[in-house]
């Protein structure tokens, strides 16, 4: 995963660095399988627009020219960039590929909600129509990022801030550990999140284990 904030090209951010998007699709150094090759996604704000745009494949990083090209050309304030390598038993296909986007939020996530094929249909029970509506794959992020925007959704005073996320991100975490007592006892959350509008990010690494 890599988000960045500052305007700059996407190749400063996706094919350049050391640490680049392309680089931790083929070597990974935090696995024990390098590779990262199940897929890939951009989302990016640009100038006059508040819904970020958004850019996915389910073919490798390293392989994709036109992530080259675009991140050649293209500049950002606020970047969201991830490498995907499915979980066992989940599909390789687009709808499952990171960032997720609902109106002007950007949300990824690297990690496992263990037990999440018993907690799925008790946490889709609790979800608005609209979250319900708006998931197109089968990954464990979407449906948390579902949960985050109802979240987020919840009447609050003032405009969307930081806090506003983290509290946000808090209280989805904390429904879905609900769940995984409830349905998964003995097994465990393992989440790297990040979520943004734009203007604010709130990132998290948490671990139930």
């Amino acid at each position: 995963e890599a988000a960045a904030q500052g305007l700059s090209r996407h190749r400063a951010l996706l094919t350049e660095p050391e640490h680049s998007l392309i680089h931790q699709s083929f070597h990974a150094r935090e696995r024990d399988e390098p590779l990262n090759g199940d897929g890939f996604g951009v989302a990016w704000y640009a100038e006059g627009h508040d819904e970020p745009a958004l850019f996915r494949s389910v073919t490798p990083a390293w392989s994709n020219q036109n992530l080259r090209e675009l991140s050649r050309v293209t500049a950002s304030h606020c970047v969201l960039a991830h490498v995907r390598a499915a979980t066992q038993g989940l599909q390789v296909g687009e709808p499952n590929c990171h960032p997720f986007r609902r109106d002007r939020i950007a949300f990824m996530h690297n990690g496992d909600i263990g037990g999440f094929a018993a907690i799925r249909r008790p946490l889709l029970e609790t979800l608005s129509d609209a979250s319900f509506d708006a998931i197109r794959g089968t990954t464990d992020s979407e449906h948390f990022f579902a949960l985050l925007c109802d979240e987020l959704a919840r009447p609050a005073a003032g405009p969307l801030t930081s806090m506003r996320m983290a509290a946000a991100l808090r209280g989805t975490l904390s429904r879905v550990l609900d769940l995984v007592r409830e349905h998964a006892p003995g097994e465990h959350i393992y989440l790297n999140a990040v979520v943004t509008d734009g203007e604010s990010a709130v990132a998290c690494r948490f671990t139930s284990d």
